[in-house]
């Protein structure tokens, strides 16, 4: 039962946060001025198209853009209660058809950049932490630093560079320009998954890099308590008392990383997606808000809060399980 009520608890918490994360992103793309129709007006009469008053007062009634803030707040909120998200201004179509084209691709690729994140950082911050100031230990680090350090775009750049100049192969986009229009095959399977590695590297190496740091310290952190050193007195074998119990109290900080680690990646997905050509959330998110598409922007915002407090969820139902003392505090 009280499993049931940590997690009810955690649920109400996310739901109040994701009310104020709607309110406020629905805000802040209200701020800049000007909206999306005097934007498309502006460009109609630069390539020589006249509107006259009345026109322009119909299509802003059209677009529902005629009503104050407030109001398209809660109809807004109404409709997505009904699962509907309202209509983009820049593509003409239903937002949530828009996201549901995109969704399934950013899903992956940022699942599988966690996977490589944390099967990556946890051995080699396990090791980190138990040979400091050796040569692995400074390698390590300055792997790590240099992930850090490094921003993502530049980072598939190179990869793109390398992979054509050294073997012929464009990266860009999630197909080879000879698949992009034919049905899924085999064939097209198999390039899709030789497309996949460079965006999963790209975004995780800035969060393998940090989670690295932060098992490594956890590990010295706990390898300097007093039961350790008893451990060590009774005899135990060094690796089975480092897998039994400095490894055990380190792994708290890295399952509760998820709560941090899914925004991150979703932030360096964007970035690499745009530079990559790659038919995710990222653009489609970048593009709506330098256009002004307000229901189109603040949907992603939200789809991308529900996953990130899903994400924490997850995270906080595991630690609990991992550590019962957790859900007892």
């Amino acid at each position: 039962m009280s499993m049931l009520r940590f997690v009810a608890r955690r649920l109400a918490y996310g739901s109040v946060v994701l009310i104020f994360v709607s309110f406020f992103s629905f805000l802040i793309i209200e701020l800049p001025p000007g909206d999306f129709l005097t934007a498309y007006l502006a460009n109609m009469q630069q390539s020589g198209m006249k509107i006259d008053t009345e026109t322009a007062a119909a299509m802003r009634k059209g677009y529902g853009l005629d009503r104050p803030f407030i109001v398209r707040y809660f109809l807004w909120m109404g409709k997505m209660a009904h699962g509907e998200m309202g209509l983009s201004f820049t593509y003409q179509n239903r937002v949530e058809k828009l996201i549901a084209e995109r969704l399934p691709l950013t899903l992956l690729i940022t699942g599988l950049s966690m996977l490589l994140v944390y099967s990556i950082a946890i051995p080699a911050g396990i090791y980190a932490g138990t040979h400091q100031y050796s040569r692995g230990d400074f390698a390590i680090a300055i792997l790590g630093f240099i992930g850090m350090a490094t921003p993502s775009f530049l980072i598939a750049l190179l990869l793109m560079w390398i992979a054509y100049k050294y073997f012929g192969v464009s990266l860009g986009g999630l197909v080879s320009p000879e698949y992009l229009f034919q049905p899924m095959s085999w064939d097209k399977f198999v390039d899709i998954l030789k497309h996949l590695p460079v965006p999963i590297i790209v975004i995780g190496a800035a969060g393998t890099a940090g989670l690295i740091r932060t098992m490594r310290a956890t590990m010295l952190d706990e390898q300097g308590k007093q039961y350790v050193t008893t451990a060590r007195a009774k005899g135990l074998k060094e690796k089975d008392m480092i897998n039994k119990y400095p490894v055990r109290s380190a792994m708290n900080p890295i399952i509760s990383s998820g709560a941090w680690i899914l925004p991150e990646l979703f932030s360096g997905e964007t970035i690499t997606a745009i530079v990559l050509g790659l038919p995710t959330m990222g653009p489609l998110l970048y593009k709506a808000l330098i256009g002004q598409d307000q229901f189109l922007a603040a949907s992603c915002v939200m789809v991308i809060s529900v996953l990130t407090i899903l994400g924490m969820l997850i995270s906080d139902i595991v630690l609990a399980i991992y550590d019962p003392r957790i859900r007892y505090d």
